[in-house]
Formats: C-alpha cells, structure tokens, sequence
C-alpha cells in the first residue's frame, strides 16, 4: 500500500498590513528540490493506486470517445491567396498535419470537398506536427504562418508547457529551412504583408508579453532584431499584427481594464526596421478603464479607423473616423445597448463581421457599408455558439463561421452575404449512430441570495426523463472571471456522461461575461465573493428542483474555476459529493501579493491589489482557498490536478491546497503531470486520456460505476 503522502511542516512567516500568516507548506515551491520532486512523485503513485480500480472504466470512457471520432480526417479548406489550406488528422497520430492545395478558379470561394479515399490534385504538406514533436513528451504550436505569396512559413514549438517558443523559417518550395531561430519568444509570431519581416514579441521575468521586435527574413537568430515598442508598465501586455486590409499594422498595449492603440503604415516597415522616425495613428488616448480595438476599412473612397470602445459605453459602442482626419469628432456606427456586449468588429472590404452577445447567447452578425445596417445571421435553437472562424481574405464575398450547441456538433458554415444563403459546409461526424434528437438541452434560471437570476445551463439524455422527474446526479460546471463565457459547445466526451444518466449543467456565475460587461463586474473584486455564492445557490436550486440531491452533485472547475471550486469547497461543503481542480487557483493571496510572479500586477485589475490595498489583503485573505480550510468541516471527496510546468497556475498552489486538506482529514487526491503546461497534456489520444481518467473519477463519486 501507498501511503498518502504527508508532507513535512515548515513554517513560513508572511507579514503584511500588520497581518501575519505562517504557511506550513510554501517550501514546496523550490521546483528545483529534489525533495519537492521526491514529495509530488510519492503524491502521483499514491493517486494511481486509490484510482487503479478505475482503469477498467477508464480505458471504456476513452475507448468510447476514441469510437465517436473519425480518426482520419480533412477540415474545410480555407481560401487564402491562391491556395486552400486545410488540416489532416491521421488515426494513430496525436498531432494534425497542415496542408494545402491550388485554388483553380480566381472567382470560386466554395472549398472543395476533399476526402481521405482520395488524393487532392497538388497538394503541398506544410507541417506534420508528428513529424516535429519528434520524441517528446509535450509539443505546443504557437504560432503558424504563411507569407501572401505562399512561398515561406513559419512556425513556433514549445517542447516543455511553459508557453516560451522557438521560430523557424522554412522555404516552401525547395524545403530548406532557413537559418532564422527566434528562441524564448512569446506565441503569435507572424509574417509582414511583403513576407521580409516577422514581428513578435517577448517576454519579461513575470512572463509578461512586453516587447514587440521586428526581423528580417534571412538573418540567424535575434541579434540583428529592431525592438519597436516596450510596455514599462507591468499592468500591461502587448502584441501586434496587421489589419486584414494589410494597409496598417498595430502595437496593441492592453490591461485587463484598459487599451492602447498604436497604428502605422504597412509600407513604413523598413524604415521602422532602418530606426527611421515613422508617422504613427491614435485614436483615443491611453485612458484608464478605457478599452478599445481599432479595424480599417475604406467606404466610399476614404479611409476609416472603425472603433469597437467601452468609453460611456459600459457594453461598448462602434463608432469611426475617417484616417484623413484625426481629430474629427467620432461617427457612431453601432450605438451602445445595455445587455448587448459588442464584442467584434472586423473588417473586411466591403462588409464587416460583428460579433456580439445579447441573452447570454454568442451571435454573429454582419454590417453593410456604406449605410451601416446590421443584420443577423439567425439560427433555430434556443441555445447555440455562433462565431467567425477564419477569413482571412479581405475581398472575400463570403463569411467562414463555426456554429454548434450542446446537443448539435460543430457545423462549418459559409454565409454569402449579397445573397443572405447560409451553406453547411460540414458537420462533425459522431460515430456510432448520434442522434441529436436523443438529448435536450434547456437553460433555467437559479435565485441567487440577493435575488440576482443566476443562468443555468443544462444538457441531458432524454431517456432518462428530463431533469427534475427523477433524481438524478449532476456533473456541474464553473468558471465565473475574467469575463470568460461558457458557452454552450458539442462535447464528444460529454455524452459519455450523458449516455450514463448524468445531466450536465453549467452555472454561469457572475465574474464572467455571458450576461454583459455589468455581469462581470459584478464578480471581480469586491463583488468577487458573488461568484463563489452564486455558485453554491445554483447547486441548492437544482437540489431544491428535486433534479438532484447534494451527495449526487461533482462540481469542476479550472484555473480561476479551480479557485471557485476552492472557494465553495470551504464555504459549503455539504453542498457537493465531489470537486475535481484542474490547475486550480487555490493559492490566490499568496500568488497576487507577489509582483515578481508571473501575471501578478496584471491581475490586480481582477482581484485587487492586497500588496498595497489593506482591504484587498482582507477580502482575499478572507476567502482565498488554501488559508480558508476548516478544521471542523466534513470536505466532498477531492481530485487536484495540475502541471509542473505550467506559467499561469504554478504547480505549488494545489500541492499546499492538498497538504492543508489532508491535514484535517479530507479524502483528497492530487496528480501532477510532470511534462505539461496550463492546459494539461499534449497531444489528442493523451488528451482522451486525461479526459477518461477526470470522468471515470467523477462517475466512481456519483456511484456509477458502468
């Protein structure tokens, strides 16, 4: 028998604002110590052994999703310049192939319909992601591109989870890579319009994105490389790219509540790189809590900025102004409507595409020039993921968009916007006789304890009697920060909850954005605690429903998820049978009052500053999961799940979590992958794998053990 592991008590004395705190664990951060590493490996063996009676249902679960893919298989081609790129998946392999093929008619924008039977007429492989991977454990791409001639393209491997990448070169025709190595750089490197030049960005030791470099094609490594922006302020991120016009590029220097725009002309690029003094556009000025995007788009003969912007505009209005003219007074295009959060504006030629949300519902929608009327692109079900996905082309005539629900897989569309046709393209294939007419899908509303109508999701299989006819466990979700939505998406790995009478809901909890920007505010820093109750309320309403009874309930969570399901770990623990913490949050103070850790003075926007602010460190202090476990509570079984690589939650938050939950008796597991980032394991068949295992380990709490 494996024990579980205790770890050893060293005392860690915190002062701040007069407050003292003595942590017992933090030692466990020195993730070069071979004895942090000796206590997180006598941590995964004894996690394999509680859960090895799981491994037969395990390898069911995957099996059953494995048997619901179509292994080999082709994505829609997408047009750009004169080819179609496409993706390939091989059964067997873990990664896709990208590829491409001749576009043969200038005026034909409907991809052709490829299929795996058959070869396609010129095509060219790009890159196998196995092929790179080569031997290792983990393998990221982040960045991937083309130049618009086709003939070269890059691409950026992270090989160890901590998101720093390696770009190289390649010449398409003749294969050769070429010397450039752009090594520890951030994800999102791309080409210039002319394909001279990669603009990227780097990062500083916070793993802040900061810089923003320009290098020219051909030179060897980073020595020669021009730095056009830094970003002193540590509040703030930066990235650049190109307008799809490729008129204009943009350093974009962004907060959590504020934005920065720079703009400058795609012909300066060289002279930028020569150090030349280059003329540059903005259109609002740097202003705290003022978030902004800017679009280019020329009507009627003249230049536009279009501006997508929050200023007296809580859900943000689009408004312009003419690129000729600066200092004109802003002309409204959109005009600001409470509860419909404009979310996008992108331009294309002689339209742009809108993506909004209005009733908690992702829409999409597309503006005319000249005369600015906006039409909606309109689906049938009650609740759907609407979104553009992918048109690059900026005279294209027609819109690529992705469209599913939770009981309707993923359809690629083309909409041709003179016509209003709305054409499926494809829609994923589910093996073994789905029927989506099988399942049904609802969304319910919870009160919350001050009244507020908590939206509630959920999904279920029709078989089994619709939710509150019977009682019946409930696999419940949340995430609730940053104004992330969880929306509603197909999931292949769900149904093999559903097809076992689990329903599936998710709390859509204040902090995050499905109900508009007031619902996110209302669910970040001193409203933060609304998340965790609104959670808990949602969970005693589908008890109070007669859907569900307490024991019955498996919460989950990840990331800032995982310090919600912390956080309603402590304040109701009756409320649940289970909580399973992917990457979970669980350590907040301890992270947020320290400015040298990654992503920390950046978060101060979202959770307040307890460095500086006495009442912030008081109301982190107050709910912060690892320094809230009580002595006297009985704890829901716990599964923590994280990796040792990961830059965003360090792996040291679950593992004190875990040791303070063991010391007071709590039946607590924690699994660390050793070669991973934030978002777990690489790779699709080791994806399926990690899925099972989470889901195998939920059922075994809700008593189901086929």
């Amino acid at each position: 028998m494996v024990t579980a592991p205790i770890a050893p008590r060293v005392p860690t004395v915190r002062i701040h604002h007069g407050r003292e705190f003595s942590d017992p664990y933090e030692w466990l951060r020195d993730k070069d110590s071979p004895q942090v590493i000796e206590h997180l490996e006598a941590e995964n063996a004894h996690t394999d052994e509680q859960l090895a009676h799981l491994e037969p249902l395990r390898d069911r679960i995957f099996n059953e999703i494995k048997g619901r893919v179509r292994e080999t298989d082709l994505s829609v081609p997408l047009r750009r310049g004169d080819w179609w790129y496409y993706g390939r998946s091989i059964a067997g392999k873990e990664y896709g192939v990208q590829c491409r093929a001749p576009i043969t008619d200038p005026d034909d924008w409907t991809p052709p319909t490829l299929s795996t039977d058959d070869d396609v007429p010129g095509e060219e492989i790009l890159l196998d992601a196995n092929i790179e991977a080569g031997g290792n454990e983990f393998f990221s791409l982040g960045a991937f591109g083309v130049t618009l001639d086709g003939s070269r393209m890059l691409w950026g491997v992270d090989l160890a989870g901590d998101e720093r990448y390696s770009v190289r070169v390649r010449d398409i025709a003749t294969g050769e890579v070429l010397p450039d190595l752009l090594e520890d750089i951030s994800s999102g490197a791309s080409f210039t319009p002319d394909g001279q030049f990669i603009l990227y960005s780097t990062v500083d030791e916070a793993w802040r994105p900061d810089q923003v470099w320009l290098h020219r094609v051909g030179e060897p490594g980073r020595e020669n490389d021009v730095m056009l922006f830094h970003e002193t302020d540590e509040a703030f991120w930066v990235g650049a790219g190109f307008t799809r016009s490729h008129e204009f590029f943009m350093i974009v220097s962004g907060s959590n509540t504020t934005s920065d725009v720079s703009l400058f002309r795609a012909t300066d690029v060289e002279r930028l790189y020569a150090g030349e003094e280059v003329e540059s556009y903005s259109v609002f000025a740097r202003e705290d809590g003022v978030e902004y995007s800017v679009d280019h788009a020329v009507v009627d003969g003249r230049d536009w900025f279009y501006v997508l912007h929050n200023q007296d505009a809580e859900d943000f209005a689009l408004v312009r102004l003419p690129v000729d003219d600066p200092a004109a007074a802003p002309e409204t295009v959109i005009p600001h409507r409470p509860g419909v959060r404009l979310e996008d504006a992108d331009c294309l030629r002689d339209f742009a595409i809108v993506e909004y949300r209005s009733g908690g519902i992702a829409r999409i929608a597309i503006l005319h020039y000249p005369g600015h009327d906006v039409r909606e692109i309109s689906f049938d079900e009650p609740l759907f993921t609407a979104g553009a996905s992918g048109n690059p082309e900026w005279a294209q005539p027609v819109v690529r968009l992705n469209y599913d629900s939770f009981t309707s897989p993923s359809t690629v569309f083309n909409y041709r916007v003179a016509t209003g046709e709305l054409t499926a393209l494809k829609r994923a294939e589910i093996l073994g006789g789905y029927d989506r007419d099988e399942y049904g899908q609802e969304r319910v509303w919870a009160p919350a304890a001050d009244g507020t109508q908590i939206p509630v999701s959920l999904v279920w299989k029709r078989s089994f009697g619709a939710p509150g006819e019977s009682v019946r466990p409930v696999h419940l979700y949340g995430y609730g920060a940053y104004e992330h939505s969880i929306d509603a998406h197909f999931s292949i790995a769900r149904l093999s909850m559903l097809d076992r009478g689990v329903v599936y809901a998710i709390a859509h909890v204040r902090g995050g954005g499905e109900m508009g920007r007031a619902w996110y505010e209302n669910g970040k820093l001193e409203h933060k605690r609304n998340s965790f109750t609104d959670f808990v309320d949602v969970a005693r309403h589908l008890v109070s429903d007669g859907i569900t009874t307490a024991d019955k309930i498996v919460a989950e969570g990840g990331s800032a998820g995982g310090l919600l399901m912390g956080a309603v770990a402590n304040i109701a623990p009756d409320a649940f049978g289970g909580i399973l913490a992917d990457v979970p949050f669980v350590d907040a103070l301890t992270t947020i009052l320290d400015p040298s850790l990654p992503l920390t003075v950046i978060e101060w926007e979202e959770w307040g500053d307890p460095l500086h602010d006495e009442a912030f460190y008081d109301l982190m202090a107050s709910y912060s999961p690892y320094e809230n476990v009580r002595e006297n509570a009985t704890y829901p079984r716990i599964l923590a799940m994280t990796s040792l690589n990961d830059t965003r939650v360090f792996y040291v938050e679950p593992a004190k979590w875990v040791a303070r939950l063991r010391e007071v008796g709590t039946d607590v597991l924690f699994k660390c992958e050793m070669v991973a980032g934030h978002g777990g394991v690489s790779g699709r068949y080791n994806s399926w794998h990690e899925r099972a295992y989470q889901l195998a380990w939920i059922l075994d709490v809700m008593g189901i053990s086929e």
